[in-house]
Formats: C-alpha cells, structure tokens, sequence
C-alpha cells in the first residue's frame, strides 16, 4: 500500500505503529534485484508476532539469501480491517507496503490452532483465493509450517505446500526450487511436483483420504506414484552450525516478549506426557556454551536490548547451565541487562543457580508443577514432588524473590475433583511457606499467580488418543478450584472452556474440517483465541451446517487401532512407545528422563543419529 495512502487512515486506528514498518534492522531491498518474494505471515497481531522466535530466524535466513526478499505481514486489528475492507485496501507486507499477491510466496505460521481462521482472513484481505484447487500461476504459493502442521489435515485444503519440522535447512530448498521453477518458466503443477521431492514437504493435493462409513480415517493415499506414502519432518543435526540471526527487528510497539532472545537446545528430556513440543521438537540438541553466549552478546549489542531471554521447553535442563550462567551474568552486570529465564524446573533449581540468578535484575519465577497430587503428577510423567517444589519456592524466596508463577493444568487424564483442589492446596502452600522463612525479603509481601490451563490431547503425545472434558465438566471443575482457594495472596486464571473444545477438535481433526473452519470464517469467526472477539456461535453453526459434530474429534476416546488423521506424516516418535507411556499414565507408573535411561523413542532416527540426551544416558 503507498504511503499517502497510509497517511490517511492510520489517524483512525489504534497503535498505527503497527502497519508503518520502518523499524530499525527491517531489511529493504531493491525488487529489481529480486527473484523470489517471500511474504512471512503471521496471523495474529503485531505484539504477538514480533515475539516469535522462528519468525525471526527465518527472516533474517531468507534475507541473507541472494536474490530473495522476505517482509513481514500481520493480521490487522479489528479497526484497521474494517477501514481496509471500506476502502478497498489489500492486505500488505510492512517493509515494500506491497500488496500480498504480488508476492510469489505467502507464507503462514500456525504455533495455535485457534489462528486458523485468521489465516483465512489474510487471504481474503489479501484477495487471494482461500482454497488451493482455485489458485492459478506460479505466484502466490501458499505455504505453511509451524508446530500445528504436524496435524496438517484441518488446513489441507487451504496450503498448497506444508513444511513439516525445522524450517533452517528446508525452506531455502523450497526456495531454490521455486527459483528453478520460475526461471523456466514453469507451471504451478511443476513446481508442487517438483519441490514434492524435498524431504519434509507435504502437498495436501497430492494425497486423499479414505473414510469408514463411521467417519474414521481408513487410509490417506497417494495420488501419484512420485510422492512417498509416508512424509517425515525435517530435522537440523547441528545447532551450532544453524543459521542464528545477528539482529532482530526492533518493534516500533511494545511486542508481548520484548526482549532479545537466545535459543540454547531443542527438544526435552522429560517425556511429560501431555506436552505435544516435549516431542515433537526432538531429537535433544544443545548449542555449547560458546555459541549461546556469543549469539547472546551479539544480539543485544545490535538490539539495544535490555532484557535476554534463554529460551528453551526446559532451561534449566541445559547441561552446562552453571558455565553459561556464570558468563553471561557477568556479561549482563556490566551491560545492565536483565536475564530471564524462562521454563524452570523445579527438581534441579539449585542454590548456586539461584545465587547466580540474584545477581541480575529480577523479574518472577516461573515453575510448573501441572497437576495438584503426587498421584496425577505421576500419570503425566511430571517427576516433580511437592518437596521438591517447596524446597525451590524456599530458595527463591530467600534468593529475593516475591513473585513465583505457578502453570497446572485442567482435565488431564484420570484426574479426579480431588486433583483439582490440590491445585489450590499446592498453591497456599508456596504462599504460606514465605512467611515461615525469617530470611524472607523484608517489608515485602508475597505474590502467586496460578494460571491454570485446560488440557487438550495434541498429536504426537502419550495421550493423542484421550477424550478432552467436554465444557460442562470444565466449568465443574472450576468451581472447585476457586472454593478451594484460601489465600488472598494466590491468584488464579484459567481459560474459557469453549475455547478448549475448538482447539481440541481443531488439533486431532481430519480433513472433514475444512469445510468447517471455511464456514465458520464466512460466519464471522476471526481472532479465536481472543475472548473478546471469539465467537462460539459462529462455530456452533458451522459444525451444523457441515453435519459434523465436534464431539467425535474432542470428547471421544480413541482405540489404539484406530487410523488417526496423521498417520502418514512422520515426526520420528514411536507409535508404541506413544501407547506404552498412555498406559503407564493409567497406573500412574513414570518413566525415567532421556538422560537417565533412553527410551528408544525414535527421535533420532531422521537426524543421523544425533541425540545429546541418549549420549549422556
């Protein structure tokens, strides 16, 4: 869009910042130079998106490419949208103002289910054809990738090109490809083929699926003898050797993580059995030390950043997290930034990490003990006791610390009213243990905030083949957590039940739900995972009117045997190692982490080998 044009309505709209681009370390390039446009979408707002770590890394790697040009693109609020759509205004991309359908890509991340319809939103915005099958030529590739494409199936109809697993090494192929096709002049049939080849690409169009007259998935098959019946994730061995952004772009408005942030390993070696990233994010592979600090030191310097995050599933699982500390917390007194670190675990917060940690600016702790009882702590794998939490609690708070974040979760399988109490019980416990310690910080009083979680069975876990509660058990479940609560220093969240039975339908759907996702937009539905802006209803009448019911993707447990949605992708995790730790949950038997005994998951297996857990097990 051209800057007069900008001029005018941006008076009309809140945080015009948003829509301007012009932030320091965006990248300009000239297009007569460019052979490849890349627009990277996010689809959600501008404060959500300039968070996003992998956003961040792939810009900065498709920028780097020669010849290519990667913008930013992020769903406009509600205001903005409204004067867009009155004045005939095509969704554009922040660093040209270009319009979307001048782009060769359009490409999508999806971290939650709930942005689906946003998605859809942006390319009607963009005036670009919802479903693939209408999409002609070679520009306007749609592509997605993301955690939620390892269940691509809802959104088949609406990409034509999915990238599965890490993206470093597998969209500059996708891009060489597309370069290659353009070049001589190819067909968008050329290109879909061709780049069908490169591990890790899945094209929806190339497969259908096969139903029981019950709705169950019987098979997804190949179209075409050229494309594998089975598509595997793709996986970066090398950390080190990974392409890492220099700079980040510096938001023009406060982003929610507005910080610069270090990736120090991916994967988990804890094996929680609710946690769809603990997963599929494997194999475990750490950076050294030298690299985290180096990449630390550097952002900061051309970010002008106050604030580093070590970002990780589990940071204090880092093997050499006493070195790195050690360093980088000189680093960070002599350049007066606060480090932050993010998703503790409270088995192995230890005195001397909580020495290192009060010697930076602090800001709050957070644990997760995700279940109220040993018992149900047990069944999803946790390996986390009450002592030891209360022993973590008890270092932090002599460390100086007043505000501790605790994150449980809701529904989880086999758990019982009991467990939900013992969310609030666990909780005044943390609060009651600040007064009983004399070396507390004086003068001050203590601050827990619960923030508690409705658990949704997500593909790829121990527990894809469990039922979510249905909202009427939620609500019940709620009631009893909030009377059990009897401090008035335990604060408590929790999210909307409706809310949780959409992702949960929208996490383990087929491909029958294209169709609803398409209705429900076309119904109003846009910003799901806003309360403000969710709209129930909508969806209610969009699973009516497409004769699907809800219930038999999110409240149905599912037989072992069954053929699930996404059986034919491929994210390296064994499918009877998955049902070994489900039924373990059932007698609340756990399981030993990846550097104490290795399960022989199959993790490693699309990576050559490379697993630093199992090599220290």
């Amino acid at each position: 869009m051209r800057s007069k044009q900008l001029e005018k309505i941006l008076p009309f709209v809140q945080k015009p910042a948003r829509y301007t681009g012009g932030e320091p370390n965006s990248v300009i390039k000239d297009k007569a130079q460019t052979d490849v446009r890349f627009a990277f979408c996010f689809p959600d707002k501008y404060e959500i998106g300039m968070s996003h770590l992998g956003m961040k890394i792939l810009y900065g790697l498709l920028n780097e490419m020669q010849g290519v040009w990667c913008e930013r693109c992020f769903a406009p609020d509600i205001d903005m949208e409204d004067i867009m759509r009155a004045q005939g205004i095509e969704l554009f991309a922040l660093e040209s103002g270009d319009a979307l359908k001048e782009f060769d890509f359009i490409g999508f991340t999806l971290q939650y289910e709930m942005c689906y319809t946003n998605v859809l939103n942006m390319l009607s915005l963009a005036g670009v054809p919802l479903l693939s099958k209408d999409r002609e030529g070679l520009q306007n590739i749609v592509i997605m990738g993301g955690p939620c494409v390892c269940n691509p199936e809802p959104i088949a109809d609406f990409a034509d090109v999915i990238c599965l697993g890490e993206g470093e090494e597998l969209l500059p192929e996708v891009v060489e490809c597309y370069r290659r096709c353009k070049q001589n002049a190819g067909s968008r049939a050329d290109f879909l083929k061709e780049v069908s080849q490169i591990e890790g690409v899945y094209i929806p169009s190339f497969y259908e699926v096969e139903y029981h007259e019950d709705n169950t998935v019987k098979a997804v098959v190949p179209k075409y003898d050229f494309v594998p019946a089975t598509v595997k994730k793709r996986v970066v061995a090398d950390l080190d050797k990974m392409y890492f952004p220099e700079t980040f772009v510096v938001p023009f408005v406060q982003a929610v993580h507005d910080r610069a942030t270090a990736e120090v390993f991916r994967g988990c070696i804890r094996g929680c059995r609710f946690c769809q990233a603990g997963f599929i994010y494997r194999p475990i592979r750490e950076k050294s030390c030298e690299t985290v600090r180096k990449q630390s030191n550097t952002l900061c310097e051309n970010t002008g950043y106050e604030e580093l995050s070590l970002c990780s599933l589990s940071t204090s699982d880092y093997s050499e997290i006493e070195t790195l500390l050690g360093e980088l917390i000189d680093d960070c007194e002599a350049e007066k930034v606060n480090l932050s670190l993010p998703s503790l675990r409270v088995d192995n917060f230890s005195e001397s990490l909580a020495e290192k940690l009060a010697k930076v600016r602090r800001s709050g702790l957070t644990f997760a003990p995700e279940a109220g009882t040993q018992r149900l702590r047990d069944a999803i794998n946790k390996n986390v006791t009450e002592e030891e939490l209360m022993n973590t609690c008890r270092k932090a708070f002599m460390g100086g610390w007043t505000l501790v974040k605790l994150y449980f979760m809701m529904g989880l399988p086999t758990e019982t009213e009991e467990d939900v109490a013992g969310i609030s019980a666990l909780a005044d416990k943390v609060a009651e243990l600040f007064y009983q310690i004399p070396d507390r910080p004086k003068g001050r009083n203590v601050s827990i905030n619960v923030s508690c979680a409705s658990f949704i069975p997500k593909p790829f876990t121990p527990f894809q083949w469990e039922a979510a509660d249905d909202s009427e058990t939620l609500e019940r479940k709620k009631e009893v957590l909030l009377s059990a609560n009897k401090s008035k220093r335990v604060s408590i969240s929790y999210n909307n039940s409706t809310d949780t039975l959409i992702e949960a339908v929208l996490a383990k759907g087929s491909r029958k739900l294209c169709k609803v996702i398409l209705q429900a937009y076309q119904n109003g539905c846009k910003f799901d995972s806003w309360d403000e802006h969710f709209n129930f209803e909508g969806w209610q009448k969009a699973f009516e009117s497409c004769g699907v019911d809800p219930k038999f993707f999110a409240n149905r447990k599912i037989p072992f045997d069954e053929v699930l949605p996404w059986d034919h992708i491929d994210y390296s995790i064994r499918k009877d190692y998955l049902i070994s730790e489900n039924k373990k949950a059932h007698e609340s038997i756990t399981s030993p982490h990846c550097r104490q005994k290795c399960a022989a998951c199959g993790a490693d297996k699309l990576s050559g080998g490379v697993c630093h857990a199992r090599s220290k097990a």
